[in-house]
């Protein structure tokens, strides 16, 4: 479909939906196809719960209903549509990726230039090739500032997201073991990320550059950057600290500060705080947008009951994320540690031998007992006795009272689809 005729449509519509579940009244939907599902099965019942069109592409349902428009791809066709929309609008593009802190940087940077600027992100992680442009597609002509998160797990992913969002601006938070299975190798991971770098150079595009890291800095191969970090040689240069509950950063003697768990946070507070100056926001403002931050559930997460502090970080978990919660919380807290690790999962064949880095770390670390969740970890030898090894979460669940566990420090940290969060019920 002419993608000028598929916008006239768009701009008449309520906005878009692929979710027939939730569809709301003369909304567009799309039918996309996944692994496990077929969005073209619901297209009709779409239609019948009020959407206004129905975008198809299996051949089965061309002229079914006059309100049924067949395409070739209805991906290919809702990535075209959310670019064409960003396009449209003189909007500043934030796009930044990374294998940690993702996400709670974004959260960073939207929570500081909304202090000054109308500004959209990407709502909670839709950051892939379906999440991305349903977030463009919410650019408004009141829209100023648009953070767009990307995620992958494959080369050339960053580049089709950039492609779509065209960023002005970019920023890597790290290069880390995440999801090997797809990108092979730690290099793999830094090829397919700095396709983001590679794209603002190409475009023109400001890069925002981590200076404490030598990856990024051996990688960010433009003179159009930024840099941030303790270096000296950076355009910010921040000091860090800690006080109570908080992380501190100083700045030409202006002193930052949030609430939120993990030092491995400061960077990912520097990257927004250095957003928010390059876009003109004074220090007032800026701190009261760290202020109003929040981080999201499960996600660094600190908890109070029965006597014991718990660390939450049970959304995701890789190798790289894995080391600094348990260096952070060794750290943090030097008596009555106990500590529960689900799975890391996406590592394909490195698997095995990462999750026995961790245990090998582990030995390094005082604690009380370490609890083990998931077939991967359940798989390997331990000798210690201080380690308890459960299959799965309700395994661990029903065999320990946990409510026994008073006055402790307790890290909960695993990949989402292990479901550690249960345990805080």
């Amino acid at each position: 479909m002419d993608i000028q005729n598929l916008y006239s449509l768009f701009q008449s519509s309520n906005g878009v939906s692929i979710d027939s579940r939730s569809i709301k009244k003369d909304e567009i939907f799309f039918s996309i196809k996944g692994e496990n599902f077929d969005g073209n099965r619901f297209a009709l019942d779409a239609m019948d719960k009020g959407a206004k069109f129905s975008i198809v592409d299996d051949p089965q349902l061309k002229n079914k209903n006059e309100r049924i428009i067949f395409v070739e791809n209805s991906l290919k066709e809702l990535q075209n549509l959310s670019k064409f929309n960003r396009s449209k609008f003189d909007v500043k593009v934030i796009g930044l990726t990374g294998s940690n802190g993702k996400t709670t940087t974004k959260k960073l940077i939207c929570s500081i230039l909304s202090e000054k600027y109308k500004t959209l992100c990407t709502h909670r992680n839709l950051n892939n090739h379906i999440g991305v442009p349903l977030t463009l597609l919410n650019i408004k002509p009141e829209t100023e500032v648009a953070v767009i998160e990307m995620g992958a797990n494959h080369i050339g992913e960053i580049q089709n997201l950039c492609e779509i969002s065209m960023p002005d601006i970019g920023l890597i938070t790290n290069f880390g073991s995440a999801h090997l299975e797809g990108f092979g190798s730690l290099k793999g991971v830094i090829k397919g990320k700095t396709e983001l770098y590679k794209y603002l150079i190409k475009n023109y595009g400001h890069i925002l550059l981590n200076n404490d890291d030598s990856l990024q800095k051996e990688e960010c191969k433009s003179d159009l950057y930024t840099s941030y970090g303790k270096d000296n040689s950076s355009d910010f240069i921040f000091k860090y600290k800690k006080e109570d509950d908080k992380l501190v950063l100083l700045i030409n003697d202006y002193e930052f500060s949030c609430k939120i768990y993990g030092d491995y946070n400061f960077p990912n507070i520097a990257s927004a705080i250095s957003i928010g100056k390059i876009l003109n926001l004074d220090n007032d403002e800026i701190q009261n947008g760290l202020n109003k931050f929040q981080t999201e559930a499960n996600r660094s997460e600190v908890l109070e009951y029965h006597g014991n502090k718990i660390y939450l970080d049970a959304y995701n978990a890789n190798p790289s994320s894995m080391i600094a919660a348990l260096d952070n919380f060794n750290r943090e807290s030097p008596n009555n540690k106990i500590i529960i690790l689900g799975d890391m999962l996406e590592l394909g064949s490195f698997s095995r031998d990462e999750h026995l880095k961790i245990i090998n770390h582990l030995d390094k670390m005082d604690f009380e007992s370490v609890y083990l969740i998931g077939e991967i970890f359940s798989s390997l030898n331990t000798s210690d006795t201080r380690f308890k090894k459960f299959n799965d979460i309700e395994e661990l669940i029903k065999e320990l009272d946990l409510t026994q566990i008073k006055d402790k420090s307790i890290l909960i940290k695993g990949s989402r689809g292990i479901g550690l969060e249960k345990l805080i019920n």
